[in-house]
């Protein structure tokens, strides 16, 4: 059997403020396979947010060990995490976080740049995946330029851009109108058919009903998978 492409292992995460202790997820376990669209719910505090930074190695646990395509994250040194956030994991925002005196193109290539890649070639790959997500029109056009919809596709193109494996996103609807938002999360279904493994992390059942599975959380702790 292919190891899970994503799998957490008793992984407590705790916060200490003096004698006071935040348990902020406290003993999940969960395996995610490869191509799967999960949603991970919770109300706020639930541990969510800190569950997709412990995936994407934004952050390390407390205890337990979490694997990324069946290595063992906990014996990667800085430079090795920062290669497998860079190569493997393209990560989605709500506030989108886009660079806001670069235009579309040059927020695109930003990934690429730190990977090494020349300059043609990264200008290439930044139109052709600005053309997946239907912005190859404004290309150079800023940040400001753009409409929030048009923002979250760049962040979507930028987040493509290196051909990871797996995409996080963090509330990525968030901060968008209803249609909007509906449009984007289309997006993100035609991303996963592509095979990308999609983890969303939201708060909204509207979007959780788009996926496919539903981890929920509650005090840090997984209540219900479905």
């Amino acid at each position: 059997m292919e190891p899970a492409v994503i799998a957490l292992e008793s992984i407590r995460k705790y916060y200490y403020m003096g004698d006071f202790v935040i348990k902020a997820v406290d003993d999940v376990t969960m395996r995610i396979a490869r191509g799967e669209y999960t949603a991970v719910m919770g109300p706020s505090g639930s541990g969510k947010s800190t569950v997709m930074h412990l995936i994407g190695c934004l952050d390390s646990p407390s205890e337990g060990t979490i694997y990324i395509e069946g290595e063992d994250t906990s014996e990667l040194d800085e430079e090795d995490l920062a290669y497998l956030r860079n190569a493997k994991i393209g990560f989605v925002f709500q506030q989108f976080n886009l660079l806001m005196k670069l235009n579309a193109l040059d927020n695109v290539m930003t990934p690429l740049m730190y990977a090494g890649y020349p300059l043609r070639e990264r200008r290439a790959l930044a139109e052709h995946t600005l053309e997946l997500v239907g912005l190859r029109d404004r290309m150079k056009h800023r940040p400001n330029e753009l409409s929030g919809g048009q923002k979250q596709r760049i962040a979507i193109a930028r987040a493509l851009v290196n051909d990871p494996s797996i995409i996080l996103a963090d509330e990525p609807t968030g901060a968008l109108d209803t249609v909007t938002g509906e449009q984007i999360m289309d997006l993100f279904e035609d991303i996963n058919s592509r095979g990308k493994t999609v983890i969303m992390v939201t708060h909204d059942p509207e979007v959780s009903s788009r996926c496919r599975r539903t981890i929920h959380l509650r005090d840090g702790k997984i209540v219900e998978d479905s």
